[in-house]
């Protein structure tokens, strides 16, 4: 169903991904603290994004540009998320800091201090962010608390403190899923999430905090997705959360409903468990209806179809790094994260319109309190290694000097 175009090359482990809602876009924070966005060939003329030095041509050839790069935090970069209108770029790392940046240039424009824990005082390190709507972003932590800020406030001192705090969970927070504004809601942007943590879903409101918790799963769940217009059945409203869990299956739970799920998925199958799906994105309709993308912890990218419920495509992203980050960018293409490289997808075409050559070009901006130049990565502490594989069931090792990656030049279509 996908080939790979395009393999990137990263010079440290990928922590986190985030896609630009409108433009080919992406983002990659990393465990040396490093952020750096790159820009994808168009795939259409007439795309908005289309110029000079990045347009494609009717043969799908074109390069790719990194449009900024800087060591953005002290520790690891562990997430990023676009504001709702790619405006913006929020990163959060384990130096305890969160930078909204101009998605552009990437010179931050404020910043704010990550609370302490509740109890001991002691640094609460990220572990995911999200862009709710335009005024407000949530921020999930390791000791399972969920912030919201409210970007109406400004954040320009150090020791900006949220508007709201909840905790729906026992365990770090595993996944933030918006679930969409109700029929009568008059600004059109959510203001409830699901999330997971440990072995718990539960769902919040922005206003009332937590509405409900599951029961406990006896599984670690790691990842989340919505998916609407499935066909409405007895009490079914054709809405459900689809829920990756650490043993190999996925868990559909009915909108609404959230005491425990009513359906399974067999994703990843073996003895004493599959492989944990780690990452959940839905692929977009012009692509098939009802389908989901699932990242799993050996590498591999399996495309389920719902309502089937069952695997309809397969992917290799590594062979032994597994799936950090997955997810669809504006024109279709599906992005995978992972170890120390990003590949591009597309669907399958004829393998003589394959072929897509990046340039070497670098264009360097600045940044309001980080120099943009790149320094030598270092490795990570073992605290830091033992929190980046929390979600991982069956981590495999790897030696990093037995990739060969290439910094400058990246060919699409003929490096798998």
């Amino acid at each position: 169903m996908f080939e790979t175009v395009c393999t990137y090359p990263l010079p440290s482990d990928l922590f986190a991904q985030a896609i630009h809602p409108r433009e080919p876009l992406i983002a990659v924070g990393l465990a040396s603290g490093h952020v750096r966005t790159f820009r994808l060939p168009v795939l259409s003329p007439s795309s908005p994004s289309t110029n000079s030095e990045t347009s494609a041509l009717s043969n799908g050839c074109g390069t790719v540009d990194t449009i900024w790069k800087t060591k953005r935090h002290n520790g690891s970069c562990r997430s990023l998320a676009y504001s709702s209108d790619g405006a913006h770029l929020f990163s959060a790392g384990t130096d305890g800091l969160v930078k909204m940046a101009d998605s552009q240039s990437g010179r931050v424009v404020s910043k704010i201090a990550v609370p302490t824990r509740s109890k001991s005082k002691k640094q609460d390190d990220p572990v995911l962010i999200h862009a709710l709507t335009p005024q407000t972003v949530i921020l999930g932590t390791d000791s399972a608390a969920v912030h919201v800020y409210d970007l109406r406030e400004k954040m320009e001192t150090i020791s900006s403190r949220p508007a709201s705090s909840f905790y729906p969970h026992e365990d770090y927070i595993s996944s933030i899923t918006p679930l969409p504004p109700s029929e009568t809601s008059t600004s059109g942007f959510p203001k409830q999430w699901v999330s997971t943590g440990g072995t718990t879903l539960a769902v919040t409101d922005v206003r009332k905090g937590v509405i409900t918790r599951s029961e406990d799963q006896e599984e670690e769940l790691l990842s989340s997705c919505f998916v609407s217009g499935l066909p409405k059945r007895g009490t079914s409203v054709g809405a459900k959360i689809i829920v990756g869990g650490a043993g190999g299956v996925l868990t559909l739970w009915e909108k609404g409903v959230w005491d425990d799920q009513d359906d399974r998925i067999a994703v990843d199958s073996g003895r004493g468990g599959g492989e944990s799906l780690d990452v959940l994105a839905n692929v977009p309709e012009a692509l098939g209806r009802h389908l989901v993308a699932v990242g799993l912890g050996n590498g591999a990218v399996r495309i389920v179809q719902l309502g089937a419920n069952k695997v309809v495509a397969e992917a290799k992203h590594d062979d032994l790094e597994g799936v950090t980050a997955l997810g669809f960018e504006a024109e279709g293409r599906m992005i995978s994260g992972g170890g120390q490289i990003v590949k591009v997808w597309q669907q399958e075409m004829d393998p003589a319109e394959e072929g897509i050559e990046t340039s070497g070009k670098r264009q360097r901006a600045s940044s309001s309190d980080e120099g943009s130049r790149e320094g030598s990565d270092s490795s990570d502490s073992e605290p830091e290694q033992r929190q980046r594989k929390k979600k991982k069931k069956k981590k495999k090792k790897k030696s990093i000097s037995s990739r060969n990656t290439k910094q400058n030049g990246i060919l699409f279509g003929d490096l798998d």
